[in-house]
């Protein structure tokens, strides 16, 4: 039996351009290194955490 998490499992926002900045920030995906190794255990409301995060740091980015 498949795991309702695993069913409705938040993907990751890789994009495969896999370098960190100065700042641990990947380039790519903005996410931290600490981020990206622990993706894959995280929760789904852990993820959705990161992905908040995620989303504030792209836009920063491009300011």
């Amino acid at each position: 039996m498949v795991s309702e998490q695993k069913i409705n499992s938040i993907e990751s926002p890789c994009v495969s351009i896999c370098a960190l900045d100065e700042n641990d920030i990947c380039v790519g995906c903005h996410r931290t290194g600490e981020e990206i190794t622990n993706w894959g255990p995280m929760s789904n409301t852990e993820k959705a955490r990161v992905m908040e995060h995620v989303r504030e740091r792209e836009q920063k980015a491009y300011i």
